[in-house]
């Protein structure tokens, strides 16, 4: 069998043995420590898009965050039945067992699990997993339509973009050991979107209800 498309393979690689050499060699006592097990003090929940790596975003070393990706990087609500929770599970370890600290939702521009759920999905398979995992934002979308309806549709989709990191906090606050550990100070949410045009960072100000620059765009030049 004739395997295409072997260059991306061999560069991870040298990719990976340039992090050997790194973490193993001249850094070894960061994984000497992680060896004996993990304590990140954040979980971030970002998407699966190969443009918004969180850890490479806040240049972290490993060990730094806990993350979960996912197709748009959505929480959904809880749910106590037995179906099987990827997401659910990753906050149920990172805030049960491993005590997170923070939780942040990272959402970014271009996004193609919300530009779907706004001008909808053509179903690549029976199942539509996609299509029925974007509904969670649903009611940003309904915002977005009522309120943006005669706005074009990329102004429409970056609202959404915004707005489901609203909702993915609110469905955060649906499981009741998120909910107690806010309420008791233990654990603070926090959202952020990364419009990856610009380069810049915006916050969830939950005061105002909007999102508010945190690291600017550099300046042109």
């Amino acid at each position: 069998m004739q395997v295409i498309g072997m260059d991306d393979i061999q560069r991870f690689i040298g990719g990976f043995r340039r992090f050997q050499h790194k973490y193993f060699g001249e850094h070894r006592n960061l994984f000497d420590q992680l060896k004996r097990g993990q304590r990140p003090q954040t979980l971030i929940i970002g998407c699966s898009d190969s443009r918004v790596d969180p850890a490479l975003l806040m240049d972290c070393d490993p060990g730094d965050m806990f993350v979960v990706r996912n197709v748009a990087n959505l929480v959904p609500p809880f749910e106590n039945d037995a179906s099987r929770h990827g997401v659910s599970a990753a906050i149920e370890f990172a805030v049960c067992d491993l005590e997170v600290r923070h939780i942040v939702v990272l959402g970014h521009s271009s996004c193609g699990g919300i530009s779907a759920l706004m001008q909808g999905h053509e179903p690549k398979s029976e199942a539509d997993f996609v299509g029925k995992w974007v509904q969670i934002a649903d009611a940003a979308r309904q915002q977005v339509r009522a309120e943006l309806g005669d706005r074009p549709m990329d102004e429409q989709v970056r609202a959404c973009e915004v707005a489901s990191v609203i909702v993915s906090l609110d469905n955060l606050m649906t499981f009741p050991f998120v909910e107690e550990r806010v309420e008791s100070g233990q654990l603070a949410l926090i959202g952020w979107y990364f419009d990856l045009r610009k380069g810049a960072l915006f916050e969830f100000d939950p005061e105002s209800n909007a999102f508010q620059p945190l690291v600017t765009a550099l300046p042109k030049g």
